[in-house]
């Protein structure tokens, strides 16, 4: 299809209690960059059941313009009732971008709505930009197993559209909440709908393991050699109220879930602070916590390439540092 105007538009995935999920508010804040440098206005699609709450959320955090599709068959994500709704808005509104959140939701509707709209897909992007050359977004996205990273550009079908790594960008308030506010009247008949949520089973770590919000992550990798040796790892991080990561080795061995996961096969992280230790820094993790605001890293080996991306390096054997580490911050604690 033609864009009939260069807006560009983020997803924003909403809960079950109609309020909004962090991974669209972060993508409000490349958007805001993206949508100046193309000259349109930014512009957040809400669809849920009772979005009043993140309605409110998409225009704190920026957004000049509000879509929202309110209603029952919205209240918890089914592939037909989705992809129906946006696709509605795209082909009535026609913006020239769309960004989604590469969330399973995400990820399952993004393919099926760029096949209807026969456009281009860029899955799993960690970076966007503007090509200066041709005014087509720059979607740089992991290739070849993390190994380089790949730049691609959709320059003749419109929308251009990517989803996005959950925790690349970091939520950027406005302090104002000044967006101009569409409530569009669509519905899906119950019979177009061919799925239905029968229960949602949780796995119990992914209650507790939030490490795409966390502040500060204490992380542990193949150096900490087993289930055993993270507790040190835990122990740091109760003492700094921060949340357990991991690199893919531990998680592959089978020493902690992959909820605690950071990487390219985990999840994308930007703390505070992220303190590595027993990791070396393969380039599938770095592509996971390298945006961190503050990497400390702690490892035996002074050549392991997670001390290049390093704020602060200790070469030393972990489990000497982190307990004695762990006895001084309470000291100061107290």
């Amino acid at each position: 299809m033609e864009a009939k105007t260069k807006d560009l538009w983020v997803y924003i995935e909403t809960k079950e209690d109609g309020s909004a999920k962090s991974v669209g508010l972060e993508l409000l804040n490349p958007g805001r960059d993206l949508a100046d440098k193309q000259g349109g206005a930014l512009t957040a699609i809400v669809i849920g059941e009772h979005v009043e709450e993140a309605v409110r959320a998409a225009s704190f955090y920026g957004a000049d313009k509000v879509i929202a599709v309110d209603g029952p068959e919205f209240k918890n994500y089914t592939t037909d009732a989705y992809t129906a709704a946006l696709y509605y808005l795209i082909e009535k509104y026609g913006p020239t971008t769309l960004l989604i959140g590469a969330t399973p939701d995400g990820r399952d509707m993004g393919p099926r709505l760029s096949c209807r709209l026969k456009t281009g897909l860029t899955a799993d992007c960690t970076a966007l930009d503007i090509d200066t050359e041709s005014g087509n977004v720059a979607w740089t996205r992991p290739a070849f197993g993390g190994n380089l990273m790949a730049t691609i550009i959709c320059p003749d079908f419109r929308p251009q559209i990517g989803t996005v790594r959950p925790g690349v960008f970091k939520k950027k308030p406005s302090g104002e909440d000044k967006a101009e506010v569409h409530y569009e009247d669509f519905h899906v008949a119950e019979e177009d709908i061919h799925t239905r949520l029968l229960e949602v089973i949780r796995d119990a770590a992914e209650e507790i393991v939030n490490l795409e919000d966390a502040d500060i992550i204490v992380s542990g990798g193949r150096g900490v050699g087993g289930p055993e040796g993270f507790k040190p790892v835990k122990a740091l991080a109760d003492v700094l109220g921060a949340t357990v990561g991991s690199s893919r080795a531990a998680v592959d061995a089978g020493w902690i879930s992959h909820a605690h996961q950071v990487g390219q096969t985990g999840k994308t992280v930007a703390p505070k602070l992220y303190i590595a230790c027993g990791i070396s820094g393969a380039i599938q993790h770095l592509a996971g916590m390298s945006g961190s605001d503050c990497i400390v890293a702690i490892n035996k080996d002074p050549d392991a390439p997670i001390f290049d991306v390093a704020d602060y390096g200790i070469v030393g054997d972990l489990f000497e540092v982190l307990p004695a580490l762990t006895e001084e911050i309470k000291k100061l604690k107290s």
